[in-house]
Parts: C-alpha cells; structure tokens; sequence
C-alpha cells in the first residue's frame, strides 16, 4: 500500500524558515523522482520542487533561491526547506512521486502571516 505523509507545516512569520518532511512507503522510493506542489486558497494547484532519482533538482521561479528540496534514499524521506517565507508562500504543500505514475500525498497547510 502506498503512502505519502507530510508533516511539518503550521504557522511561520514573514522572513522565517519551515521545513516539511515526506515519508514514503509502498513503493521503491530511489526509482521516483520526489517532488512538491502546492495549492493556495481560490487558485490551482502549482509546481514547487523536485528531486530527480539522477540527482539533479528543479524549482519553480517563485521559490528559487529560498525554497530547498532534497532527499535520504535510506529514510525513503524528501524535505523542502522553506526559507525567508512570504504571505505568498501559504498554501497546502504536497508532495508526489513520480514514475510511470504518479502518487501523491494529503497534503499539511503552511500558513505564512504576522
């Protein structure tokens, strides 16, 4: 049975760090490529992140320079370090895994205010 667990999220002030968490099972994690998205209130879902199992990783314009994805192949677990957060930044953050199909995660809420 697969599963996709995100945890880490909750309430950070403008200019803070978060860090998310991903815990992966069912499935042979290093042959996925691990990735996030995200989805903020009335808009749709939007790329953030990924981890390709080559090594190589790819943001979104938005959070380049501030958000960092990476993973541990021997905790089947992938992390994105959030870092000088903005308001813009609050949405549901869920992670996937990607091969021939796809998985995703429930999704944990980050919430970006003062």
């Amino acid at each position: 049975q697969v599963q996709l667990v995100e945890s880490g999220g909750g309430l950070v002030q403008p200019g803070g760090s978060l860090r998310l968490s991903c815990a992966a099972s069912g499935f042979t994690f290093s042959s996925y490529d691990m990735g996030w998205y995200r989805q903020a209130p009335g808009k749709e879902r939007e790329f953030v992140a990924i981890s390709k199992i080559g090594g190589s990783t790819t943001y979104a314009d938005s959070v380049k320079g501030r958000f960092t994805i990476s993973r541990d192949n021997g905790k089947n677990t992938v992390y994105l370090q959030m870092n000088s957060v903005k308001p813009e930044d609050t949405a549901v953050y869920y992670c996937y895994a990607r091969s021939v199909i796809v998985y995703w995660g429930k999704g944990t809420l980050v919430t970006v205010s003062s």
